[in-house]
């Protein structure tokens, strides 16, 4: 798809260095290692200054390449000495961060504008809520899109995506095939880094959500401290019409504050009757074949009966989130209520069949406090041993991985420590900071770096009414070693473990 140069700045404060608006332009790039022939380079300032890599992008193709005006490793001089011989135009604007959104919003044409869209921020719940909502919204006669951890869905559509919230090009870009196909709605991920690099700019939602909020991605390549942690996930109702808070939350008197004077306020809550929508009558059961948790829920002197066929309380507070967006968008609830009980979440405590009388599931915990839920709720149901083989993700903070082994060696009867995705640490290093956490512990574990092992293993030990929790990924289908992407999925490891029986 081919934009004219000037079509991109529409709308737009700009200066032009060198080259002409008349420049035609192909994707939209932010990874200079992804440059093209024809693409356009914005070079974002951020904890790498990407207007080191004009030269490269310049080298590859690009036809226009888009700085920041705080940007300081160019003259005009030299940047038009770098661009005019190959007939690159450069653009600088105020903010290139935010230019990928405005720069990506003419491009498609603003899809934005024809789709009512819902973004859901917190801890925990975020991927969870978005399924949710998604099935209501289908089941209501919507045609709704989500794009989030799980990649991005349309219809019967599924691609994988790099980041929870993924830069503006590729959400844009998505978007715009949802208004291209007739879709109405879409349903979005935020996370507090997508929040915070406004990797969301230019979006408007309908409703913006606040599951819940818990100390992690503190420390790392992510948010120095747990306030800025915080401070990052309230973004999302800068730019909301309404507001959905979890008043069971912690901090919750906070969301509400900055939310209320920004937007209107809906709440949900379990123990709060102050709350615009209560789960009332919980009781943990089986339909169908399948765990989950029945609830009523109140609006006002209306009651409805909810069943949640992923077990726990945490979902519980997930269906009351994608509820409350329901009830913003004028749904009629019993529709809502019931839809709830069709949803599936890959890699959300997902069972994997046996003929053994194993309880086998998958799950996405990678820090402390899902990690904690996942174990606590399969103890409910547990008549064995709980069984849990888990390890940390790499360039994340140390804090959360000592987490996880002390709540590991708490909650389960037997833990294996493994591998998740090291990305570029030493996989050893972070299970031994694993160990550090389970070492304050009685739980009894074993180590085994090999993930596909390890999994085998822990399904080895498994007798009749044991449970075996396979946490940390969910349902990523590959491992981050050191950049080599190899691939891997629990689900599939676990399935072939029982048919080669």
């Amino acid at each position: 798809m081919r934009t004219r140069l000037e079509e991109l700045l529409k709308d737009t404060k700009y200066r032009l260095v060198c080259g002409g608006l008349d420049t035609e332009t192909g994707n939209i790039i932010w990874d200079s290692r992804e440059v093209r022939k024809g693409d356009v380079f914005v070079a974002v300032i951020g904890r790498i200054d990407g207007t080191k890599y004009v030269p490269l992008s310049i080298d590859s193709g690009a036809s226009v390449i888009v700085i920041d005006e705080h940007q300081s490793l160019y003259t005009d001089e030299e940047l038009t000495a770098l661009a005019a011989p190959k007939g690159v135009a450069v653009v600088e604007l105020p903010n290139s961060r935010r230019g990928l959104g405005i720069l990506s919003a003419n491009k498609y044409d603003h899809p934005e504008k024809s789709l009512e869209l819902y973004g859901v921020t917190g801890t925990k719940g975020k991927t969870t809520s978005a399924f949710m909502l998604h099935m209501i919204l289908q089941r209501a006669g919507r045609m709704p899109g989500l794009m989030g951890t799980a990649g991005t869905i349309m219809g019967d559509k599924r691609v994988h995506t790099e980041y929870t919230t993924s830069e503006a090009p590729l959400t844009y870009k998505f978007m715009g095939e949802l208004r291209d196909n007739g879709y109405d709605s879409f349903v979005m991920e935020a996370s507090s880094l997508g929040l915070k690099l406004e990797r969301d700019y230019g979006l408007h939602y309908k409703a913006g959500c606040f599951t819940n909020f818990f100390r992690d991605h503190v420390g790392g390549i992510e948010h120095p401290d747990e306030e800025d942690y915080f401070r990052s996930k309230l973004i999302i109702f800068d730019h909301s019409d309404y507001g959905v808070v979890n008043l069971d939350c912690s901090r919750a008197d906070e969301v509400c504050e900055y939310a209320s004077a920004r937007c209107h306020v809906v709440t949900y809550s379990i123990k709060d009757e102050r709350a615009d929508l209560r789960a009332t009558d919980m009781v943990r059961c089986i339909k169908d074949g399948v765990s989950g948790t029945t609830f009523t829920l109140v609006i006002g002197d209306d009651r409805y009966t909810v069943f949640v066929p992923i077990p726990g309380v945490f979902n519980v507070y997930n269906a009351l989130c994608a509820l409350s967006c329901a009830h913003i968008a004028g749904i009629d609830m019993k529709v809502a209520a019931e839809a709830v009980g069709f949803v599936r979440v890959p890699g959300r405590l997902e069972p994997v069949h046996n003929d053994r009388g194993i309880n086998v599931l998958v799950d996405y915990a990678h820090n402390g406090e899902s990690l904690a839920s996942a174990i606590g709720t399969v103890r409910e149901f547990t008549k064995g041993k709980v069984i849990t083989v888990f390890g940390a993700g790499g360039e994340r903070p140390a804090e959360r991985r000592w987490d996880m082994g002390r709540i590991s060696g708490e909650m389960s009867d037997y833990s294996i420590i493994t591998t998740d995705n090291p990305r570029s640490e030493d996989p050893i290093k972070i299970i031994d900071e694993i160990l550090t956490g389970i070492n304050q512990t009685d739980g009894l574990y074993e180590s085994i770096p090999d993930r596909r092992t390890a999994i085998l293993r822990g399904l080895s030990l498994a007798v009749e009414g044991d449970t075996v929790l396979i946490a940390g990924r969910g349902h990523e289908d590959y491992q981050d070693l050191d950049g080599k992407i190899v691939y891997l999925d629990d689900r599939e490891v676990a399935k072939e473990f029982f048919a080669n029986e």
